[in-house]
């Protein structure tokens, strides 16, 4: 039996929490905001916060489980860990582990969670750098996270000929979707094209709508075995899979992967459809990390849902919207219209989604793809489920 196997549908999501505000506008520093965020998730899961025993983060976030536990009156703590790397490429990997901890005994109630307030963090951009680029790279001037997705994207326009209009679809698409979410930062506020064609540029090809946000916040998901979810208040979200990794060329750092204008996901995504025994097609909606444009884009290409030569045909406005669309992408928003803490409102979405919680609902949906940052040393990608299968 594969690993696949054994993970699904064993362990569940039954409670979120996610805090949001204007990068500097912060109430309370990043732990209290944590923190809030993490009772936000017990209370809508109906759960006691001091019966959580393990927590899991991802992209070098810097709450210590050990410090949260006397805000939290954690009885026991039997799990503390996070994946490496400074991006959002480990989000949905966090998810397996703490799978893997609740299957395995070591722990019972583990909390997922990503906290962000720059005040005290300090900006995003710097921590990421220090895993994304080494000193050789930055010594030929690539000094912030968009220039090195920036070369990847030209390498996908110009050698592979996909259109540059692709872009615009996925995040009309996206801020489609803000509009209509009342968390979302842009939302009432339709995407206006020229001020997207006109926008400054940050990297070429990449202008400002092009480029994620950074919000202040907090996001966290209980998770626990789906016997116990279905005692609680919420109905559960399944976890059917879950695949993480590089692929080769990656080593070190080097940009020297073979498939330049990847975004990382190709070995990955054929793991987790062979752990599932799903196929692009089975997806209903797709909650997609994009930390630029091109990078989502690319990130679909990688999970099957397209081709580099039928790219158009998929990543179109219509087909891209809920409710209407074939393949749904980011119904809340996503990192470019509903907010950016570092990804963690998307895998809140996701389960939005499947409890048909969402602002922007796709109707039947039993699939939902979250897909970890593009273009990060190492990704992951995970699948939910509101089935048991």
């Amino acid at each position: 039996m594969s690993a696949g196997v054994c993970l699904a549908g064993r362990t569940a999501i039954a409670g979120i929490g996610l805090r949001q505000y204007k990068r500097g506008e912060s109430p309370y520093p990043e732990r209290g905001v944590l923190v809030r965020a993490i009772v936000d998730a017990c209370e809508d899961a109906g759960f006691d916060p001091a019966d959580i025993d393990g927590f899991v983060s991802y992209g070098d976030d810097r709450n210590e489980p050990v410090r949260l536990m006397s805000d939290l009156g954690t009885r026991e703590l039997c799990l503390s860990t996070q994946v490496w790397g400074g991006g959002g490429g480990g989000i949905a990997g966090a998810f397996g582990l703490a799978a893997s901890a609740i299957l395995t005994g070591q722990a019972s109630a583990v909390v997922i969670f990503r906290a962000l307030v720059q005040g005290n963090s300090g900006r995003l951009s710097g921590a990421v750098m220090a895993h994304h680029l080494n000193d050789h790279l930055r010594a030929a001037g690539l000094v912030s996270p968009a220039q090195p997705c920036a070369l990847r994207a030209q390498r996908m326009f110009e050698y592979h000929k996909v259109p540059l209009r692709v872009c615009e679809e996925l995040v009309r698409a996206s801020y489609y979707h803000g509009a209509r979410n009342p968390n979302a930062v842009s939302f009432g506020k339709e995407l206006d094209l020229e001020q997207y064609r006109s926008a400054r540029w940050i990297a070429e090809p990449f202008r400002l709508f092009d480029c994620s946000r950074e919000n202040d916040g907090a996001g966290a998901l209980l998770m626990v075995s789906s016997e116990r979810a279905r005692d609680l208040r919420k109905a559960p979200v399944y976890l059917l899979g879950v695949a993480s990794g590089s692929a080769r060329g990656w080593g070190d750092l080097l940009e020297n992967d073979e498939d330049y204008a990847s975004a990382g996901f190709r070995p990955i995504a054929r793991r987790l459809w062979q752990q599932t025994g799903l196929q692009p097609l089975d997806i209903d909606v797709v909650q997609l990390y994009e930390n630029f444009s091109a990078q989502g884009v690319a990130s679909l290409i990688d999970h099957g849902f397209c081709t580099y030569e039928n790219v158009t045909e998929v990543v179109r406005f219509e087909n891209l919207i809920a409710p209407s669309g074939g393949l749904p992408i980011n119904t809340a928003g996503g990192n470019l219209a509903e907010g950016f803490i570092h990804g963690i409102g998307m895998a809140i979405e996701a389960v939005r989604q499947l409890r048909g919680e969402s602002s922007n609902p796709v109707p039947g949906a039993r699939y939902c793809l979250l897909a970890g940052g593009p273009g990060a040393p190492t990704v992951s990608s995970a699948v939910f489920s509101n089935e048991r299968v």
